[in-house]
């Protein structure tokens, strides 16, 4: 073998370890909404977009592969950067759904950017860009998590919720447990901040978490008004 055929062999390796990278298996997604009055109620607070103050709602935190070992991928492919030109028909429906509450105040693109570069680049074998952000946007169509809670007379009003009756007024809207995430305010009372939902590999169902975060929340949480 020569030497020009032994740097033609190393480049292909190369170039299939790189497919691989960016194609890596993944088992769920976990397709994981905020209550933004939580996430403003904490020490750091938070800061509008510029495109106002958001709607009391749930809103979209992200849509993450993860496996059934409990680890997850992320940052798997450093050569498809975020491009806010792929998404320009979705943007006025993401600053509804998907608004950036970090300070200080913006247009949503770094939120985005950040979620599409950690998390949506290890989905690119079966969403490309365009397809990760559709996808979320419809995820949250199907699950309406505040018409969930709100008609199960869970309302956003600052007051103290079982934990068990939240989860079993998704589970009853849905047909799958949810996992949810709490923080603690400056007075210490534990809220509800985070939902997740388990979703298949393709994107396309919700379906039974096999496997959950890691976290505790209080027997009775604070659903705090937005």
């Amino acid at each position: 073998m020569n030497h020009k055929s032994s740097i033609l062999i190393i480049l292909l390796i190369i170039q299939c370890l790189a497919i691989l990278v960016v194609s890596q298996d993944f088992d769920f997604f976990y397709f994981v909404q905020q209550w933004p009055g939580s996430y403003c109620d904490k020490k750091q607070s938070c800061c509008y977009p510029k495109s106002g103050k958001p709607a009391p709602d749930f809103s979209i935190h992200g849509l993450w592969p993860n496996y059934k070992d409990g680890s997850y991928p992320s940052n798997c492919d450093p050569d498809s950067p975020f491009d806010e030109s792929k998404i320009s028909d979705l943007t006025n429906k993401m600053q509804e759904d998907w608004p950036t509450l970090a300070c200080p105040s913006s247009d949503g693109l770094t939120f985005w950017g950040h979620e599409w570069d950690k998390h949506g680049t290890c989905s690119e074998s079966v969403l490309d860009q365009h397809d990760y952000f559709a996808t979320t946007l419809n995820l949250k169509k199907q699950v309406n998590l505040l018409q969930i809670l709100t008609d199960a007379g869970i309302n956003p009003d600052g007051e103290f919720y079982n934990l068990e009756s939240i989860k079993d007024a998704i589970k009853g809207a849905t047909g799958y447990t949810p996992w949810v995430e709490c923080n603690v305010d400056g007075s210490g009372n534990s809220q509800l901040y985070q939902i997740y939902m388990c979703v298949d590999n393709s994107g396309s169902h919700i379906i039974e978490c096999d496997v959950l975060p890691h976290g505790k929340c209080a027997s009775k949480i604070q659903f705090p008004s937005f």
